[in-house]
């Protein structure tokens, strides 16, 4: 029972990393490039303003989720 609750949630970690290194290429890493001296970048087609910010926080989920990934795999590998 215990092995089967640590791969339920290495898969839901390996999910939510997945989730969040998507959301930091579609919310900042795509439009590196666009950015203003303020951090913002404002896409005329859509009228949506993408801020810098935001990628960082985007991307610390991300690595958080890929090292939980990681230690809960070396903990089902034990």
């Amino acid at each position: 029972m215990k092995i089967a609750f640590g791969k339920i949630v290495f898969v839901a970690l390996v999910v939510f990393s997945a989730l969040f290194y998507y959301a930091y290429y579609t919310l900042h890493y795509k439009w590196r490039d666009c950015f203003n001296a303020l951090g913002r970048c404002y896409y005329n087609e859509s009228g949506v303003v993408y801020l810098a910010q935001s990628g960082a926080v985007w991307l610390i989920l991300a690595v958080l989720a890929s090292v939980l990934t990681l230690y809960q795999l070396f903990r089902l590998m034990r």
